[in-house]
């Protein structure tokens, strides 16, 4: 876990070793929420990089015998 600094703008430096892992770079946008009393950064990506996200995920829906 890494601690960082606010800075007197309300900016802070998201630590390179988090850059890395998340494949974050200049430019890239992310989401800001806040959540339990906490602050979470989720990093915003393209539709396209997230093609064969769901592959292999089971899609069969138990269904009554009433229901189509």
């Amino acid at each position: 876990m890494s601690r960082v600094t606010v800075s007197p703008k309300y900016q802070v430096v998201i630590p390179k070793a988090v850059r890395e892992s998340m494949r974050i770079r200049p430019g890239d946008q992310v989401e800001v929420f806040q959540y339990e009393g906490r602050i979470e950064f989720v990093p915003v990506r393209p539709m396209r990089e997230m093609r064969g996200l769901l592959k292999g995920l089971n899609t069969r829906v138990r269904r009554d015998k009433d229901r189509a």
